[in-house]
C-alpha cells in the first residue's frame, strides 16, 4: 500500500522524522530508509535505538497512540496515488484476479486509505497488527495466500520496499518490484519494473511465468 499503491511514504517520513524530535533526535536519512516498510513496533524500536531510549524508559503504547494520531491526519488530508496504479488496480480486477491488499500498516490507518483505494477492488486486506510479524517476516503472505486458498507460489506479489519484498519472497511469491522511496536488491524471485505506469496483464504473466519457466499460467494457476 504505502510506496506502492499510494504516494504516502512522504507522509511517513513526516510522522517519523516528528517522531524522532519528539525523543529528541534529527532522523537522519541512513535511519529512516531503515524504517521503511517496517511494522510499527520496529520502526519504533529502530528510533528509540538511535535515540538511545533503552526499554525501561520506553513508552510504547504512549508514542504508538501518538504516532497513530498523528498519521491519521496527515492521511485524512489526502493520499496521493503512485503512478500508474490506479489503472494497475483496474487492470487486475478486469481480469478477474482475486486481489489482496498486504501491508504493514495497522488495520484503523489502512481503512482511511481504503477510502481512497477502494474497498471494492479487493477480496481481503490483510493488516500488520494481524499477525504475528510483519514485514520482512512473511506472515502478511502467507495469510493472504491461504485467504484465497493458494499457496504462496500461485500468487503474485507486487512490493517497493526491501522489507516487504523480503517478506513475499519469504513467504516464497513471486514478486513484481516497483522500488520506490529505497532501492531493493536482487535475489530469488524476484524481478524488477520501474514503475506501474502501462503496466499490462502480459507483463504480470511475464512476472509470473519469470519464476515459472516451464509453466505459462491458465485460469487459476496465477492469483493475487
Amino acid at each position: 500500500m504505502d510506496g506502492t499503491l499510494l504516494d504516502s511514504e512522504p507522509l511517513w517520513d513526516i510522522a517519523m522524522e516528528d517522531l524522532a524530535l519528539r525523543h529528541g533526535i534529527v532522523m537522519s536519512p541512513a535511519l529512516r530508509e531503515s524504517t521503511l516498510g517496517n511494522s510499527l513496533p520496529d520502526a519504533m524500536s529502530k528510533v528509540y535505538a538511535a535515540a538511545g531510549i533503552g526499554p525501561e524508559s520506553q513508552d510504547r503504547p504512549g508514542d504508538e497512540r501518538w504516532l497513530l494520531d498523528h498519521v491519521a491526519g496527515l492521511f485524512g488530508a489526502g493520499l496521493p496515488w503512485r503512478p500508474g496504479a490506479q489503472d494497475a488496480l483496474e487492470l487486475v480486477r478486469s481480469s478477474a484476479l482475486p486481489m489482496v491488499l498486504v501491508t504493514n500498516t495497522v488495520r484503523e490507518l489502512t481503512d482511511i486509505a481504503l477510502e481512497t483505494l477502494g474497498p471494492h477492488r479487493f477480496t481481503a486486506t490483510v493488516c500488520g497488527d494481524e499477525v504475528a510479524a510483519g514485514k520482512p517476516e512473511p506472515d502478511l503472505y502467507l495469510r493472504a495466500a491461504a485467504l484465497l486458498g493458494l499457496r504462496p507460489d500461485q500468487c503474485l506479489a507486487v512490493e517497493d520496499s526491501p522489507a516487504g519484498t523480503a517478506a513475499a519472497t519469504a513467504a516464497g511469491c513471486p514478486t513484481l518490484v516497483v522500488p520506490s522511496a529505497a532501492a531493493v536488491p536482487g535475489g530469488s524471485l524476484r524481478s524488477f519494473r520501474e514503475s506501474l505506469v502501462d503496466l499490462t496483464a502480459d507483463d504480470l504473466v511475464d512476472a509470473w511465468t519469470g519464476q515459472h519457466p516451464a509453466h505459462r499460467p491458465t485460469g487459476r494457476d496465477m492469483q493475487g
